[in-house]
């Protein structure tokens, strides 16, 4: 056997950390169908209050679609994480059995927290509740020994990669990973004490909210990006971890101080209007960074790559995340603006796409390279059959549904905005008022139409990954070893 057909067999078998990340995928994929779905019923249920009355209360459905959503992204990194880290460090992942049980932990425990929504839903106002039941706080509703769960199973997370790139290579990328993974594990503790006090109370929840998922999220994102495109057109490394330091300084630099944005209204100082509005309008410029650093390294390599859907969402995750978490947040994030759009469906808009723009397209991509490697690295660029329309119709039908959802919401929240805030002055009247006129239940009605495109989009992703590559002959890494003897 020669040493190319050697090296081949190794790079098609998936090592013990990849085989673990397709768990996490798998797992991550089940729990964003649940999120669609939930989205759908919600989208119904604002528009016809009777469905499922008395069985499944719009909050319930509402938070179970929000949970699911961070839940299943953050299992998504966790196996892109898990994908890359033998191949970055150039050895076995460390406490592999460890690793496959905190998988199997973590996955029971999500299952045992959406049962206890669906089928258990309110408890009395006690200790008890928060503990076993539900903790109350948008977003992070799950109850308290779940919440030391996640922190557990981030710790040991951390623990698995930390000690691999020490035992391992040392790159610009791991050092920048590991030292976020301590942020992930720390700022959770932030949201898990009680106070009567709802100022003190949302200050602290704010830095879950804010800098766990905006924060921490982003730059495992900028990591996940950057050796993304190493690994699908072959990006210089340098380059690539020169763009990464300058996102995380910047997005550390503006991101930390822009956290102000979200005191504006709660009880804090008046100082945090200026601070929180000046640093938040900094926040988009990282993310412009990371689109010229995708589009740079993309048309440096002329967009070739033997995996086509992985490049293309890793291009529509460039500019998801910069209008949807740059350019939507910017809109409304300065307080002479967000006087009148906090609260409204405004925010929504922004929500949708900047989490699906950010966040879910990186995961997918991710995926996308390791389905080419579970079946046998083969080639997943042109002339795939059908011409590939699946992940190309997958790739458009999502994000068009996003897009109209945000639009729609955008209507929507306009709408609240100047009927509620600007002439109605925030009364209850007022409230109700905007929620009545034609343009507001218009833009819910398209939020639903294209929700229903966004599940369609997700029909054809899950069919797309179950079915591509399936029968390909052609290997890439062949072909690689052809192009270095040449």
């Amino acid at each position: 056997m020669t040493q190319a057909t050697m090296d081949t067999a190794t790079e098609q078998t998936p090592n013990p950390g990849q085989l673990l990340a397709m768990h996490y995928f798998v797992a991550a994929m089940v729990l964003f169908a649940a999120q669609i779905v939930f989205g759908v019923i919600a989208a119904l249920q604002y528009l016809y209050p009777e469905i499922l009355y008395n069985q499944l209360d719009f909050s319930v459905v509402r938070m179970v679609h929000i949970n699911a959503m961070v839940v299943w992204m953050l299992m998504g990194f966790i196996g892109s994480i898990y994908w890359l880290v033998e191949d970055e460090a150039e050895t076995p992942l460390v406490g592999a059995g460890l690793a496959r049980l905190n998988f199997w932990i973590l996955s029971a425990a999500v299952t045992v927290v959406v049962l206890v929504y669906l089928f258990v839903q309110i408890g009395p106002g006690e200790l008890r509740s928060i503990w076993l039941i539900n903790e109350g706080r948008e977003y992070i509703e799950a109850p308290r020994w779940a919440d030391i769960g996640i922190v557990v199973c981030v710790l040991i997370f951390f623990y698995n990669i930390a000690a691999t790139f020490m035992k391992g290579r040392w790159s610009g990328i791991s050092g920048v990973l590991v030292l976020d993974l301590v942020a992930l594990a720390g700022l959770y503790l932030a949201g898990m004490w009680f106070t009567p006090n709802i100022s003190i109370d949302q200050h602290w929840w704010w830095w879950v909210i804010h800098l766990w998922v905006e924060a921490t999220w982003e730059v495992l994102v900028g990591c996940i990006m950057a050796w993304g495109l190493i690994r699908t057109i072959g990006a210089d490394r340098r380059i690539v971890t020169t763009w990464l330091y300058i996102e995380v300084a910047m997005m550390f630099g503006s991101g930390i101080l822009g956290l102000g944005h979200h005191y504006f209204w709660i009880g804090t100082p008046e100082y945090w209007l200026t601070i929180g509005g000046f640093f938040s309008a900094l926040e988009p410029v990282p993310l412009v960074a990371m689109v010229v650093h995708a589009i740079y390294d993309a048309g440096r390599h002329g967009f070739k790559s033997n995996n086509h859907p992985a490049l293309a969402w890793l291009i529509a995750h460039a500019f998801g995340n910069f209008f949807g978490a740059g350019v939507w947040g910017f809109m409304h994030t300065l307080p002479q603006i967000n006087l009148y759009t906090h609260g409204t469906q405004w925010t929504s808009s922004h929500g949708h796409l900047a989490f699906f723009g950010a966040y879910a397209t990186i995961v997918i991509a991710i995926i996308y390279l390791a389905i080419q490697k579970a079946r046998g690295d083969v080639w997943m660029s042109g002339d795939l059959p059908g011409n590939g329309w699946r992940w190309k119709w997958a790739l458009a039908l999502l994000n068009i549904g996003v897009l109209g959802m945000t639009m729609a919401l955008l209507v929507s929240g306009y709408e609240q905005s100047f009927i509620e805030r600007a002439l109605g002055g925030s009364t209850w009247s007022a409230y109700f008022q905007a929620q009545q006129t034609e343009w507001f239940m218009q833009g819910m009605y398209w939020r639903m139409v294209f929700g229903w495109v966004t599940a369609a989009g997700l029909a054809i992703l899950l069919w797309d990954m179950l079915t591509i590559g399936r029968g390909e002959k052609r290997p890439v890494a062949q072909l690689r070893h052809l192009a270095a003897s040449a």
